[in-house]
């Protein structure tokens, strides 16, 4: 055990390393955290092959990884969404639903893997960066996976950037109340950070809303990904035995939402440890970037920007025709 901490310690503390100037960088100029933290793990690439961070790294991009998003059941209850009644959890539980069978579609028009398809539309329906991550963790390894996964990140961070300034101008545009406004917002935007802020920009009581249907979105990584998983289980013919079922990160998940629901954890314990979610994530991330290359990158072509486009464009469209139908 000591030897195996001593061999993690550098490359997980690099990662870490990268994203406390990522986080400062963030604070200080704006801008999104998850997107920048790539950039900057991209600049050390040069230390992708280097023995002596390598394990650490790999320690970071998975297991730091997992930790952050069992995390995030932290930040929802159950009582809290069902507040917003049962039209608008039916309007976006169809949302995701849709844009993840409608978005492995494109992903397959575009010419992505069936996974990297899978990969990019449950990123788009569910949180972004922190969908893809988890869905990422739980998808067969190949020569390609993290290039896709880097990928899917950078991109849906970038999109989900432009959503938070255009998207506001849009409820606006359309003549939407506040509580129109929060759902659309909640139920379009990737990124959870990207949703608040575009939320209080139309007001205060649109980011309160906005913010829960965004935590609806957010559990409906645990049942995704476990589908992912055992339809994955039962196609490989590589399955270990000792391997389980259920993901640990996905079942520490559930417990979380439950005990917060049930008003177990003290609100200053949640408000302690939220911020370590973000903070596993960003390592997470920073640590990927990392072992990504530039030039690998940039051989993928545009179709996976432009799937993930497409994938955008169908969420906003559905959710808008919903909450014509609903309000």
């Amino acid at each position: 055990m000591t030897a195996r901490v001593r061999a993690i310690l550098p490359g997980l503390g690099f990662s870490a390393l990268i994203a406390l100037a990522v986080s400062f960088v963030s604070e200080r100029l704006g801008g999104p955290a998850m997107l920048y933290a790539l950039l900057f793990g991209m600049a050390f690439h040069f230390l992708a092959d280097d023995e002596r961070v390598l394990p650490g790294i790999r320690f970071a991009g998975r297991t730091v990884l997992r930790i952050g998003v069992a995390l995030l059941g932290l930040r929802m209850t159950t009582g809290d969404v069902m507040a917003l009644g049962w039209p608008v959890v039916a309007l976006v539980m169809a949302g995701v639903t849709a844009t993840i069978l409608v978005g492995w579609g494109i992903g397959r028009a575009c010419r992505l893997r069936n996974d990297h398809s899978v990969l990019s539309a449950g990123a788009v329906a569910i949180c972004g960066a922190s969908a893809a991550l988890a869905i990422a963790s739980v998808l067969p390894r190949h020569p390609d996976h993290e290039r896709n996964t880097i990928l899917t990140v950078a991109a849906v961070t970038a999109l989900s950037t432009l959503a938070m300034v255009t998207y506001p101008v849009l409820v606006s545009y359309l003549g939407f109340d506040d509580l129109q406004a929060g759902v659309f917002l909640g139920a379009t935007i990737h990124d959870v950070a990207q949703v608040v802020g575009a939320g209080y920009i139309v007001s205060d009581q649109a980011g309160e809303i906005s913010t829960l249907v965004k935590l609806m979105r957010v559990a409906c990584l645990v049942p995704v990904v476990l589908i992912i998983a055992l339809v994955l289980k039962r196609r490989s013919k590589k399955r270990e035995a000792n391997e389980p079922l259920l993901p640990w990160f996905l079942v520490a998940f559930v417990v979380l939402v439950i005990v917060n629901s049930l008003g177990v954890i003290p609100v200053v314990v949640t408000d302690r440890f939220a911020p370590v979610s973000s903070a596993c994530l960003l390592t997470a991330v920073a640590a990927l970037g990392v072992r990504t290359s530039l030039e690998a990158l940039v051989k993928v072509g545009p179709w996976p920007v432009t799937a993930m486009v497409l994938q955008t464009l169908f969420l906003a469209l559905f959710v808008l025709g919903g909450l014509l139908l609903v309000f």
